[in-house]
């Protein structure tokens, strides 16, 4: 079966700093995929190699089998590539469903018509309204995005992710700053999500990227260090050498 996504011997090259250096991933259809690592490890810098945020120096971007290395990002969104990023961003003066509705409208031809606006097309508010249901927050849609807490926000970014309806997902630390209420809702959002989405997810909370991922890939030194299931890299003594800085 062909791969949702097949990185070949990514590389990435700052000045003399090789921040991913010869990467290979296979990640199949429906798969849940955690990518962790010490800081500096590249895995960030990879994820924007893979979904077109950063050009790569030198290796192969496939989805589903397409070539896209040499796609832009808004191309590669076009294509069934979602993300979120370590940051959060959003519009703050703008109402939730406003958010929602523009990343809606990004991928839409609708975008192209300038004399109409949003309030003219009903059902992009409805398909708003039903991503921030997914994300419980529906009840808050109009409210602007400044009255939301931190963790609300990561969920309001969850929904903006999901509004292109992806075919892979790219979580950059979604828990990230939260507390561990808010860790728990989002961990049982992102676990409810339906295995047509294949997800690949960077996470510095172990209990939470090892409790989601089918599979688990270890970075160090923008390098793929070992791969396998959560048991087994939970049980691997040089993943815990590089997480206590023996490597």
């Amino acid at each position: 079966m062909t791969a949702a996504v097949a990185v070949d011997n990514l590389t990435k090259v700052f000045g003399g700093v090789r921040a991913v250096d010869g990467v290979s991933l296979r990640i199949a259809t429906g798969e849940r995929r955690a990518l962790i690592g010490p800081n500096g490890a590249g895995k960030t810098t990879l994820f924007h190699c893979v979904t077109g945020t950063l050009q790569a120096s030198s290796g192969s971007v496939k989805l589903f089998g397409t070539d896209i290395t040499d796609l832009p990002e808004h191309r590669r969104t076009t294509l069934g590539i979602g993300r979120t990023f370590q940051i959060t961003n959003v519009i703050t003066e703008l109402s939730l469903a406003e958010n929602v509705a523009l990343a809606i409208v990004g991928t839409d031809r609708r975008k192209w018509i300038w004399h109409r606006p949003l309030s003219a097309f009903p059902d992009i508010r409805e398909h708003a309204l039903a991503r921030l249901d997914s994300v419980g927050l529906k009840d808050r849609a109009d409210e602007p995005v400044q009255r939301l807490s931190y963790g609300e926000r990561r969920q309001l970014e969850l929904a903006l992710a999901l509004s292109s309806a992806p075919k892979v997902l790219f979580l950059d630390e979604p828990c990230a700053g939260l507390s561990a209420i808010e860790r728990q809702r989002l961990f049982k959002m992102i676990g409810g999500l339906s295995r047509e989405i294949t997800l690949v997810m960077i996470e510095h909370d172990m209990d939470v990227a090892l409790g989601l991922a089918d599979r688990v890939t270890v970075m160090n030194r923008g390098r793929v260090m070992t791969e396998g299931t959560p048991a087994e890299v939970q049980s691997d003594t040089q993943v815990r050498d590089v997480y206590f800085g023996h490597v």
